[in-house]
């Protein structure tokens, strides 16, 4: 399954989740919940760190599962972040709230026993037209998940130059059509910059064959979710998690990613298996049920990777002896 096709819905709800005692108002629902929660194997007193809190479902399950456990929270999305606080609440000052992106968090010398991170943009930032991702809904075209970003998909589509703009549709989208995608874009914002979603999926929609226009997905979806990701820097933002996360955990401690496109999971599962501190547990990723696609299809591309911190760390005196135990 390529990027788009997980995109296919822009405004997807990737997810669902078993009942808990901290109702969300939105409805949302959080993938491979479940599973994730068994991949992290919470323990009484262990502290784990969600770096995409979002309205809090995996955290809601992971406290409810482990009653000791104590968890931080980030989010980069101020909105959501208050979703999660209404929702967290039963737990009290077991869950601390960080408003800050997992590439900007500094836990100093804090070691988790787990990190979860759900990668990609929830349903509820798709719901919300005012938020710009939906190609289906009309709105500003913003895309932004952090509203202190500086740079907006309409200040991409209304300044970049027409061989940037599609090579990041093709890179970011895997979008074919990119560069006549691209041409169009140019040669509409010569009449009329664009500033609403609508315009731009419009757009898009004419400039494509009809067969292309009326096919499987919409003719907007790989350009939306290219133009997203450039705005959140959102392969960057993963890449640093990767390198800095490791770190983080403490011995034996999980980590466990749950991603959306290809373009992601790629990512993660070479950073995973070449990471000198991590053993991988998953030799292919877990994905969702049948039951769990069939009650949520727009959850279908999700797939979960999991690696553990080795449990012994090797020094150099360690290694010396070793080495000296083995030439005797």
């Amino acid at each position: 399954m390529t990027a788009a096709d997980s995109a296919a819905d822009a405004s997807f709800d990737r997810s669902t989740e078993p009942p808990d005692p901290a109702a969300n108002p939105w409805g949302h629902q959080s993938v491979l919940c479940a599973e994730s929660i068994a991949a992290l194997a919470p323990q009484p007193g262990g502290i784990y760190l969600d770096a995409t809190l979002g309205a809090g479902g995996h955290s809601a399950a992971l406290l409810a599962a482990c009653p000791e456990a104590q968890l931080v929270g980030l989010d980069c999305d101020e909105r959501a972040l208050a979703i999660a606080r209404d929702r967290l609440a039963p737990w009290g000052d077991r869950v601390t709230f960080v408003h800050s992106n997992f590439a900007n968090f500094q836990p100093g010398e804090q070691r988790f026993h787990g990190i979860l991170a759900d990668l990609g943009v929830s349903s509820m930032q798709f719901d919300q037209p005012d938020r710009g991702f939906s190609f289906r809904q009309d709105g500003p075209l913003d895309m932004r998940m952090d509203d202190r970003l500086d740079q907006s998909a309409a200040d991409l589509v209304n300044t970049w130059e027409e061989v940037e703009l599609a090579n990041a549709i093709y890179q970011y989208g895997e979008e074919r059509l990119s560069r006549r995608i691209a041409r169009a874009i140019v040669e509409q914002r010569q009449r009329q910059p664009f500033s609403r979603t609508l315009e731009l999926a419009e757009a898009i929609a004419r400039c494509v064959p009809g067969k292309y226009r009326h096919g499987r997905i919409h003719p907007a979806t790989r350009t939306f979710q290219a133009l997203r990701i450039v705005v959140n820097q959102e392969l960057d933002v993963l890449e640093t998690l990767l390198d800095l996360a490791p770190d983080w955990l403490a011995p034996e401690g999980r980590l466990a990613i749950i991603s959306f496109h290809s373009l992601e999971d790629r990512i993660v599962k070479h950073r995973l298996k070449d990471s000198p501190l991590l053993q991988v547990l998953t030799k292919k990723p877990t994905i969702p049920t049948e039951a769990e696609t069939a009650t949520n299809p727009r959850a279908r591309s999700a797939k979960l990777r999991v690696a553990q911190r080795h449990p012994l760390e090797p020094t150099p005196t360690r290694d010396r002896l070793n080495r000296g135990r083995r030439s005797g």
